[in-house]
């Protein structure tokens, strides 16, 4: 069998990690013998997870766009023009066979010095809005997997793959019960469980919403699991009071499978990968989508999962006033949380590694 070699590029956020490394597993299972190597950008998080998961990694020397600093952009095109000779040094090196781009700073320059070295690159679009960086590269692209209907307004229609976005395989596997979930957070059974989660550093305008309205959201007997992110870790810790027992604060949930079964709803930011790992265990979602994320996309993936019944949604702006009544409000309708519940699962997509494995492979002309 001849071995297979791909260069899979791109992190920053989880968001973008969790599916490359999704992606990498899928091929090694699915063509053993598959050489892989993960390109991402330096002093970003995919520099320890990637190893963390037994891939090798090299880091880019690369930034994004900083809005609102132009004083921090002034040497922006040099790091796009260094990170790009980078690139296509690894590239000569390494001698890939298909490159694969998950998105953030160092998918640009690796699939964009490929396309010109003629390398067949495959681009994984995670969400409904998308960045302009895969619009350009789309373009030259072999395929698009994409994880939303309607994308062809931003690539080739012919190049479209619907795949669904990669998540964690101990979540498209999940087995847990919800009596194991709620047992690992030390938390009673038969009692409504509220999980919060605002990404992996939190989000501000989540917490402060449930610091403030936690009196009120406490007289609905429900117990919470409450992911607040570091900075306000302390004052969550804080604020809960006389309610450690039915509140359980963290600053990260590294056991989300236990998380999601123990939830009955969960309220989230509404980035891609949250997106998918919610169709697929089902709970209903009040989503809080991140504003100022790239071209307002997580309003957008958000908002497509609004219109078919399957999510709530509260503006970030509207947060502190609406966040906790309109989780009040779901908790006293059953019925729109089982049409919430029913409606995510239609939308879920578990195999999604092995679909955009599978093209790979096909690109390589392998399969």
């Amino acid at each position: 069998m001849d071995n297979l070699r791909v260069i899979i590029a791109g992190g920053g956020t989880g968001g973008h990690i969790f599916p490359a490394v999704a992606i990498g597993h899928a091929l090694q299972r699915m063509r053993p013998g598959t050489q892989l190597l993960f390109v991402g950008a330096k002093n970003k998080m995919e520099m320890e997870k990637v190893p963390q998961e037994g891939f090798e990694i090299i880091g880019l020397d690369i930034a994004g766009f900083q809005r609102g600093s132009i004083l921090k952009n002034l040497s922006l095109p040099f790091k796009l023009l260094k990170s790009k000779m980078q690139a296509r040094s690894i590239i000569r090196q390494f001698k890939p066979g298909v490159i694969v781009g998950v998105g953030g700073y160092a998918s640009f320059p690796v699939l964009n010095a490929g396309q010109g070295m003629n390398i067949p690159t495959l681009i994984q679009e995670q969400n409904s809005f998308a960045g302009k960086s895969n619009k350009i590269l789309g373009k030259r692209a072999e395929a698009i997997c994409v994880a939303y209907e309607n994308m062809e307004q931003f690539f080739p229609k012919d190049k479209i793959i619907i795949t669904g976005n990669p998540v964690r395989k101990n979540i498209s596997d999940m087995s847990k019960t919800s009596e194991e979930g709620i047992a690992s957070f030390g938390l009673k059974n038969n009692v409504k469980t509220i999980l919060i989660v605002g990404g992996s550093l939190g989000a501000k305008s989540i917490n402060e919403s449930i610091d403030e309205g936690l009196d009120e959201l406490m007289k609905e007997d429900v117990q919470v699991i409450w992911q607040t992110g570091k900075p306000y870790h302390a004052q969550a810790k804080r604020r809960i009071g006389g309610y450690s027992s039915k509140v359980k604060v963290f600053d990260f949930i590294k056991e989300m499978d236990s998380a999601y079964a123990a939830a009955d709803i969960v309220i989230s930011r509404a980035g891609a990968l949250a997106i998918a790992e919610l169709c697929i265990v089902g709970k209903p979602v009040i989503f809080v989508p991140y504003p100022h994320a790239a071209e307002d996309h997580q309003t957008s993936n958000a908002m497509a999962l609004v219109k078919r019944n399957a999510a709530a949604l509260v503006k970030d702006s509207d947060a502190k006033t609406e966040l906790v009544n309109k989780l009040r409000s779901i908790l006293k309708d059953s019925d729109m949380q089982k049409i919430m519940s029913e409606n995510l699962k239609t939308m879920a997509i578990k195999d999604a590694d092995e679909r955009i494995a599978n093209k790979v492979i096909q690109i390589a002309g392998l399969n």
